[in-house]
């Protein structure tokens, strides 16, 4: 074999098993976007463009950069010390400090369980007529089922079919509807905040950006396991963790752009603003068709459950962490973690008595939180005694910082819209 053939199948090889690595780096990305694809998102894209078009598209590019960047960061944590957030405040910062942020941690995956469960039980209720509160009963068995009778490698197995469900349902639904793609294009680059719509902005932050995701990617991505001694294994993790981070966050942009989209072609463009998700799916039959409706359900139920999958482990890592270990679903302090994240959110169902305007506001509730949880994430990966050689560069650190302040000044600006 001539040097330039055998250079050529050399090179073939490597790319070949560049793509064999990678595949089997994929997978924790996919669990935190199931988070940020979750029924709260329904709720809140087909608000934003049920009322305003396209014109809040940009809010779903901005949150989705801002998500890069921190689920990256969060998860640069883990790799680098083999802890997870809620371990590493547990470790290093005292008491007084670290139990409020992580009480408040805890506050935001019961109001992430309670859009995920509401969120499912309104699909079996479109679907099956089943009575919104025992579906809320029967998505909480299922799922604390799923949590407590499985491996994390078949529940990501689990999560990727219904990522993959949900996208190909929102391309059905796209085939269908009249788009106006040049208003979509400038909507995801123009900032615009119209008259209004600020709470509905912070619902989408909040949709997108997710405390709970933060815990629970710096978690799951210890799944692979590695040598923490070994430098080179370390610059492989970080490497393919990037590029599961990247083309999970890119999947989950696509998927909450198509709902605004959707809502903006068919109930925008018919002077229709959406109030529940139920009236989403009546209204889709005469414009889009009756299997435009059925998928529509049929792809927020599974959304339902897999995001509601996803938040129950974030709520076991958040308190695991607590009492300073790992999460271990068959361990106690991590089961009691799901229990609190599940249950609680199910006993406030019982209580709410506009499911729709439940899901807005537990979106508004998380980005109400996501700064303390941003900024506990910059104080410890800015900490070369807690990161090492793995610190944040200046560089790194003002970007997030800078995230973080913008995600507060929003929240002066609900705060301020709402008195």
């Amino acid at each position: 074999m001539t040097g330039f053939w055998r250079d050529l199948k050399n090179k073939h090889h490597k790319r070949v098993f560049g793509a064999l690595e990678l595949a089997k780096y994929i997978g924790p990305g996919l669990l935190v976007t199931v988070g940020f694809i979750d029924p709260g998102n329904w709720a809140s894209n087909l608000a934003a463009g049920s009322q305003y078009g396209y014109s809040l598209l940009w809010m779903v590019t901005l949150s989705t950069l801002m998500l890069i960047v921190l689920q990256h960061n969060v998860a640069h944590l883990g790799i680098a010390t083999g802890l997870c957030l809620s371990e590493a405040a547990q470790r290093r910062l005292p008491a007084f400090a670290h139990r409020p942020l992580l009480w408040s941690a805890m506050a935001a995956s019961v109001s992430t369980s309670l859009a995920e469960i509401l969120g499912g039980a309104i699909a079996l209720q479109m679907l099956f007529k089943v009575p919104l509160k025992l579906g809320a009963v029967l998505v909480t068995a299922l799922v604390t089922y799923l949590l407590l009778s499985n491996t994390y490698r078949r529940l990501e197995k689990w999560i990727i079919g219904f990522v993959s469900l949900i996208g190909l349902s929102f391309i059905y639904e796209l085939k269908l509807a009249p788009l106006d793609w040049g208003a979509a294009a400038a909507g995801w680059v123009t900032p615009a905040i119209p008259a209004g719509s600020m709470p509905i902005v912070m619902s989408v932050l909040g949709a997108v950006v997710m405390p709970h995701n933060l815990f629970l990617h710096s978690e799951v991505i210890q799944s692979r396991q590695w040598n923490l001694e070994d430098e080179a294994v370390i610059k492989r993790q970080l490497k393919y963790e990037f590029a599961d981070t990247l083309l999970s966050m890119v999947i989950g942009w696509a998927i909450n752009s198509a709902m605004i989209i959707m809502a903006a072609a068919t109930f925008y463009a018919a002077g229709t603003a959406v109030g529940e998700l139920a009236q989403a799916k009546d209204m889709l039959v005469p414009l889009l068709g009756g299997g435009a409706s059925l998928v529509f359900a049929a792809a927020l139920l599974f959304s339902g459950v897999a995001s509601s999958v996803t938040s129950g482990m974030a709520g076991a890592s958040i308190f695991a962490g607590l009492y300073g270990e790992p999460m271990n679903l068959a361990d106690n302090h991590s089961r009691l973690g799901v229990y609190i994240s599940l249950f609680a959110a199910l006993i406030i169902i019982f209580f709410i008595t506009d499911p729709f305007k439940g899901l807005i506001v537990s979106q508004m509730a998380l980005s109400v939180q996501l700064p303390f949880t941003i900024f506990l994430q910059i104080y410890l990966t800015s900490s070369r005694k807690v990161m090492g050689r793995h610190v944040n560069s200046p560089w790194t650190t003002a970007l997030l910082a800078a995230i973080g302040l913008a995600v507060a000044w929003l929240n002066v600006k609900l705060l301020l819209s709402l008195l």
